[in-house]
């Protein structure tokens, strides 16, 4: 028998639907017990939380290796600073099914008006924002909405200030006709999408593409796989255009079937609604007083004593709660089956010129 944090019953990990290994259930003394599994099956809203170094990506990355061995699920992973694509290397045992999209692109329709202003920043009551408002509400490509600022007969400034802000769009190369669909984002492989090399309005654009055309095609009956959109770095999606997805998600998924997972090391740094609405918190360690607040503001009524209070202070180990059972864990976090790609590197093990030269290298 094994605990499946999320279903809300003890189960044996392969009966009633997929569940994923998270790890193990820690003792008091630090030692190892049974096993802890999340579920798989149904939806749901997760906060992983932990400051660096402690293992919050690490344990996004647990996740994702066993939802992408899962039946019925589709597993989008969004990764900030580059360090999800070792999804894709080999593993240990299983294979995890990866895909690694490194130029990622939307439509322009992802958009609403409103949004295409605030991604540019322009007031809607502005010249410039009216112009952008009124294209994007009728243009289904960027080509287009700068077309149709141009045909206009509003003040030159106007259209040269709409039209320059458009153009700065364009210029980051995440809008394309053909770009990403709910499709294939839904094939079951993990589908990692890099936007390390983007700025943060642009990663924000991409969030908000892909959640919206996630929740949209379970809402309509696109797509037949359950979607799990990840965000590691979650901090620095919230207050901008890519928030309205993720909130869109935690307040109105359940009915379609889509999960939200969200990763970061600042809770204090995410809305209300990210912590109050997740019924899975996983959290390794943290020390920020403003980050243990808006976890401690979290607690929920049947715990019986502080949040804070029952941290682990060592890297892997965690504290779940779950709300489905409304139990709290204490767990260690099992090894990743593919390569961490998210550890930092060191000055020792940079090879000196002393050992360079030593070794016939030249310089």
């Amino acid at each position: 028998m094994t605990f499946v944090i999320g279903r809300g019953t003890a189960a044996q990990a392969d009966e009633d639907g997929p569940t994923g290994r998270l790890g193990t259930y820690r003792a008091r003394d630090g030692s190892s017990g049974v096993p802890l599994h999340v579920d798989l099956d149904g939806p749901h809203a997760t906060l992983i939380v932990g400051k660096r170094g402690y293992g919050k990506s690490y344990t996004l990355g647990v996740l994702a290796e066993a939802l992408a061995r899962a039946d019925g699920v589709a597993p989008v992973v969004v990764d900030p600073m580059g360090v999800f694509p070792t999804l894709a290397e080999p593993a240990e045992g299983e294979p995890v099914p990866a895909e690694v999209v490194d130029d990622p692109q939307i439509t322009a329709t992802t958009l609403d008006p409103r949004s295409w202003c605030a991604l540019l920043d322009l007031s809607p009551e502005s010249g410039a924002g009216g112009l952008v408002w009124r294209a994007a509400q009728g243009q289904p490509t960027l080509s287009d909405m700068r077309d149709a600022v141009e045909a206009t007969d509003a003040p030159g400034v106007d259209r040269r200030a709409a039209r320059n802000h458009l153009d700065l769009a364009d210029s980051w190369g995440v809008f394309d006709p053909e770009g990403m669909d709910a499709r294939e984002l839904g094939s079951g492989a993990v589908t990692v999408v890099d936007v390390s090399g983007l700025d943060s309005a642009p990663m924000n654009a991409v969030v908000r593409g892909i959640g919206e055309a996630l929740y949209r095609a379970r809402v309509d009956g696109a797509i037949a796989r359950l979607p799990w959109f990840m965000v590691d770095e979650a901090h620095t999606v919230f207050g901008g255009v890519g928030e309205a997805a993720l909130e869109t998600i935690l307040t109105r998924g359940r009915a379609p079937g889509v999960s939200l997972v969200l990763a970061t090391q600042r809770p204090s740094a995410v809305s209300e609604v990210a912590v109050s609405q997740s019924d899975i918190v996983v959290s390794h360690r943290l020390t920020s007083e403003a980050d243990l607040a808006a976890l401690e503001a979290a607690r929920p009524t049947y715990m019986s004593s502080s949040l804070t209070e029952r941290l682990p202070t060592s890297p892997g180990d965690v504290v779940v709660v779950d709300d489905a059972t409304e139990t709290v864990h204490s767990a260690t976090v099992r090894r990743r089956e593919t390569p961490h790609g998210g550890d930092s590197p060191s000055a020792s093990d940079v090879e000196s010129d002393e050992d360079r030269t030593g070794s016939g290298v030249d310089d």
